[in-house]
């Protein structure tokens, strides 16, 4: 398996960092109503959304001659740049995960970048802002975690074997009603449901330091997901559709289901009664 170039974790994970010190940053809890906008119902976009993705694309590309840079506002522009994230070396780009969060002065939210190669992620990033903590992942090669530990983490490692009854997590906002309706109805299994964080980037590291124990989410757009899916799995958790197949950012479908550790997404699985909904999820 080829790794990735020596420095590139550190030097992505800076131009992360420079887009949220020069692009977001400076507008939390300072952004003018008219720097809020509706892209489509019920999702927000900013200028700081604009302007870091703008940074992103930039310095990403920068980092591999030949690499391309697939960025959520310019998918907002033209839904059909996604279908080119399956050739050659795409960097996948949120430039602010949470953007509901960030207008409304909530602090709950991240920068997310995945590097594919043909389609496979073999890189993550995944910066929060605020506590200036970078979660990072190589396929193949383990996570990193800052907010539980400087080392490599497992996520085996964060807690003791739980049983369905005392998981806590939450469920995705993008079901259709009667998918939700099914879910609520099996809450009890669970112990406790969650508020969802409105937020991936922000629940997958909770996930992978033990903080949650599960998230099921329906809407799966590759922004989103991909840098998330990578951290978890190396981080020794399991996102997958909920038929247990693989997460491929950029693929049509819909559901995927996060938890702290294969045996944990068994039992939620199991609970979610999910296999009922791989015929859907998947179509």
């Amino acid at each position: 398996m080829m790794r990735l170039p020596n420095g590139l974790i550190e030097d992505a994970g800076a131009v992360l960092r420079e887009a949220a010190a020069t692009a977001i940053l400076p507008r939390y809890r300072a952004l003018a109503a008219s720097e809020i906008e509706e892209k489509s119902p019920g999702e927000l976009v900013t200028v700081a959304d604009r302007e870091a993705e703008a940074i992103l694309t930039r310095g990403l590309a920068a980092l591999l001659p030949g690499s391309r840079v697939i960025g959520e506002e310019a998918c907002a522009a033209d839904p059909s740049l996604i279908d080119a994230a399956g050739e050659g070396l795409v960097w996948l780009v949120d430039p602010l995960d949470g953007t509901a969060n960030f207008a409304a002065g909530e602090p709950v939210f991240a920068v997310m970048a995945a590097l594919l190669r043909d389609g496979e992620t073999i890189g993550a990033w995944i910066l929060d802002p605020l506590e200036d903590t970078l979660c990072s992942a190589e396929l193949g090669a383990g996570a990193q975690v800052p907010r539980r530990k400087p080392a490599p983490i497992r996520t085996s490692d964060a807690g003791p074997r739980l049983s369905p009854g005392n998981m806590k997590g939450s469920i995705g906002r993008f079901m259709p009603p009667d998918i939700a309706g099914a879910v609520a109805k099996r809450a009890e299994a669970f112990g406790a449901l969650l508020p969802n964080m409105k937020c991936a980037g922000a629940e997958y590291p909770a996930i992978a330091a033990g903080e949650r124990d599960f998230a099921f989410y329906w809407r799966t757009l590759a922004w989103d997901h991909a840098a998330g899916v990578l951290l978890l799995n190396e981080a020794g958790g399991k996102a997958a559709r909920p038929d247990g197949s693989p997460y491929r950012p950029g693929c049509a479908g819909s559901g995927l289901l996060a938890a702290h550790s294969p045996e944990a997404w068994e039992m939620v699985q199991a609970a979610l009664a999910a296999g009922d909904l791989a015929s859907r999820s998947n179509a």
